[in-house]
């Protein structure tokens, strides 16, 4: 019989104590800063947020300033980070906190705000206030998938179910939000997806996984969607320093309330100024192509035809002329700075194309 002293769950904690990397929103125990990292964290590395995260709380370091900002202001400090909507909802999401009067401490109460699902909830509940809930994130489902060998993939909802039940039973209700981090730091150091460190892990004792040698067939893998590749061609109009952009509809569904550059399918091999037309209005006149940027959405793999270009009578009321300094006041898809990132300064529409060059990114918008 496994004595209390050495339980699995004492056994985490007494791992994280040791072996916790020092992320900068460990440091603290509002709910706030705690709460922004988590959002700033989904579908983003560590490495990549701590700056952001640092540069957002410097500009809004508490919630009713972020609630009294503008969404652009807000927008515009995320650009760079991709996912955009993740910046809608969170500013959404703290006027509603600041209307309220509080945070709330509850589960339910985290998962009726704006874009806050299941994980968020939990983590920031169990890290904030102590709530006794387990989170399942990417590294945390794989912890457990290896650990219960699970035949399903966690995608599934029975598969989840289980998931959860074993997160739960890891957890020491004097101290969860550290259990639920630990998983997730397990997960992140030892637990990898390729040749994971069974040899170190605090749970090995209990993993049927890394006891069979089988620890990376796990977790059973759901069948991932398609690469969807398109051609694209993006048209740079620039007046002096400054550089034509237009924003996208708060109804798109990608980027939604971002600026861009103007753009058209290219899939066909026709003219493109017509196109080009039908979007923004106005006459457009293509020059030749000075570049061929690639560039990755979400599951979309863009190919990117860079052309400068001139246009008139072009009325729409969210177009406007931006030089550097403006652009960077400005929420920017990161294929803007690409884009105008592989112009040479001295080329010009009328200069023959040099060779086309080509980028390569897998950075989300």
């Amino acid at each position: 019989m496994v004595s209390p002293a050495s339980s699995p769950p004492r056994e985490l904690l007494a791992w994280f104590d040791r072996h916790a990397r020092d992320l900068p929103w460990r440091r603290r125990r509002d709910p706030y800063a705690i709460w922004l990292s988590e959002i700033m964290l989904q579908q983003t590395r560590v490495e990549v947020v701590i700056p952001y995260w640092e540069r957002f709380l410097s500009r809004f370091p508490t919630v009713e300033e972020l609630a009294a900002a503008g969404v652009e202001e807000v927008l515009a400090l995320w650009s760079g980070l991709g996912y955009y909507r993740r910046a809608r909802q969170l500013h959404a999401a703290a006027r509603e906190v600041v209307a309220a009067g509080a945070f709330p401490r509850t589960l339910e109460g985290w998962l009726a705000l704006p874009g806050i699902g299941p994980y968020t909830a939990a983590a920031v509940a169990s890290i904030a206030f102590g709530v006794v809930t387990p989170v399942l994130d990417g590294n945390v489902e794989r912890v457990l998938s290896r650990r219960l060998a699970l035949a399903d993939s966690p995608k599934v909802s029975t598969a989840r179910r289980r998931l959860l039940d074993e997160g739960a039973a890891l957890l020491d209700p004097s101290r969860p939000g550290d259990g639920n981090q630990a998983l997730m730091e397990l997960g992140a150091t030892l637990c990898l997806p390729r040749r994971p460190k069974c040899l170190l892990c605090p749970l090995a004792a209990g993993c049927r996984a890394g006891t069979a040698g089988t620890a990376e067939s796990y977790p059973v893998a759901k069948p991932k969607r398609a690469t969807e590749k398109r051609r694209l061609l993006v048209a740079v109009v620039e007046r002096g320093a400054e550089v034509l952009l237009f924003r996208r509809a708060e109804d798109s569904a990608l980027l939604a309330g971002t600026w861009e550059l103007p753009w058209a399918e290219a899939e066909s091999g026709g003219p493109a100024e017509p196109a080009l037309a039908a979007r923004y209005g106005g006459a457009w006149t293509l020059g030749p192509r000075l570049a061929e940027v690639r560039h990755g959405i979400t599951f979309r793999d863009l190919e990117v035809a860079v052309h400068r270009a001139e246009v008139a009578g072009v009325q729409r009321a969210e177009a406007g002329w931006f030089d550097a300094a403006g652009r960077a006041r400005l929420a920017l898809s990161s294929l803007v700075g690409k884009v105008l990132g592989c112009l040479s300064p001295a080329s010009s529409p009328a200069a023959s194309a040099p060779p086309a060059r080509r980028f390569r990114s897998r950075r989300p918008g």
